[in-house]
């Protein structure tokens, strides 16, 4: 469904008076292809192009170089005629208006006629927004307000949903209502994007993750591919240099602290055993976010 082929974007910075004006490369010769009805994560550090990756698939921007398709057709194209739902990382509203009142503008918005309110009570009631809806938006927490970001961005039912940040602010109870909030979509068969810094609510919500660092696409991670393996945080008191001897596929985040696979529990059972058998001493062993270790990897691998 969505198509990026040999994507690049530039933007000129406007000097200060006497210099000469600075070129950014914010995405450098980017290709993917992403399949209708799967769900991706997009994940990189600070400045690593996840926002203009964003901008250019919603139509925002223009690419300086290749092209951005979505179910064949031009991605400005595809968004006049069918619309996406759509979460901003920095989503705000006017503060006069109570959640109700927002909601229902941004219905309007959608064109959604007569069913809109109907729409607006149903989402008021999947985000747990009933005893909020009568309250003005400048009176709202943090994690309140991502809720009615998160309730306008399923207002409409459109096939592509871009969220962007989705987890910031929410408490633990409602991380765990959105984790359920995505299944849902994806049971849908809606085509999802998702950028968050939060590794582990990504790995339980996406079938891929695109790993992006200073513009380039280093890689995509399958993450059923990746879970096949059983992978585990190791501290010792101290490094051991028998680390990679004894699990060969070793990263090391910190300088007593490894993050390693093995193929069952049975096995880092027995390994982390020679381990300590050697004089090394267990701090802690417990299972790892693997999207965390293969981002750590990636990130690591020709650094010094």
């Amino acid at each position: 469904m969505i198509e990026f082929s040999n994507v690049s974007k530039r933007f000129t910075i406007q000097p200060r008076p006497g210099r000469r004006a600075a070129v950014v490369e914010a995405l450098r010769s980017v290709t993917f292809e992403l399949a209708a009805g799967t769900a991706t994560g997009v994940i990189g550090p600070n400045g690593a192009g996840k926002s203009t990756l964003f901008g250019l698939l919603l139509g925002f921007l223009r690419p300086s170089d290749g092209e951005v398709r979505i179910a064949g057709e031009h991605a400005r194209v595809y968004l006049r005629r069918h619309g996406a739902s759509y979460l901003p990382e920095r989503f705000s509203l006017p503060g006069e208006w109570s959640v109700r009142e927002a909601l229902d503008a941004l219905a309007r918005l959608e064109r959604l006629g007569p069913a809109r309110r109907t729409q607006v009570d149903q989402v008021i009631e999947r985000t747990g927004l009933g005893e909020y809806a009568g309250r003005r938006i400048r009176g709202l927490s943090r994690g309140t307000l991502q809720r009615v970001g998160i309730a306008q961005a399923l207002l409409a039912g459109h096939d592509l949903v871009v969220l962007d940040e989705p987890t910031e602010g929410l408490d633990p109870v409602w991380r765990i209502r959105l984790r359920e909030l995505l299944a849902e979509l994806r049971g849908e068969g809606r085509t999802m994007l998702i950028a968050s810094h939060d590794l582990h609510e990504v790995e339980r919500a996406v079938d891929r993750a695109l790993l992006l660092e200073d513009g380039e696409l280093r890689d995509i991670i399958e993450i059923n591919t990746a879970q096949q393996q059983q992978t585990y945080r190791v501290q010792l008191a101290e490094a051991s240099p028998l680390m990679n001897e004894l699990f060969g596929d070793v990263v090391q985040i910190e300088p007593a602290v490894y993050v390693v696979r093995t193929a069952t529990p049975a096995e880092m059972s027995l390994r982390i055993s020679a381990l300590i058998e050697s004089g090394a001493v267990l701090h802690a062993v417990h299972p790892a976010d693997d999207l965390e270790s293969r981002f750590r990897e990636l990130l690591q691998q020709g650094r010094p």
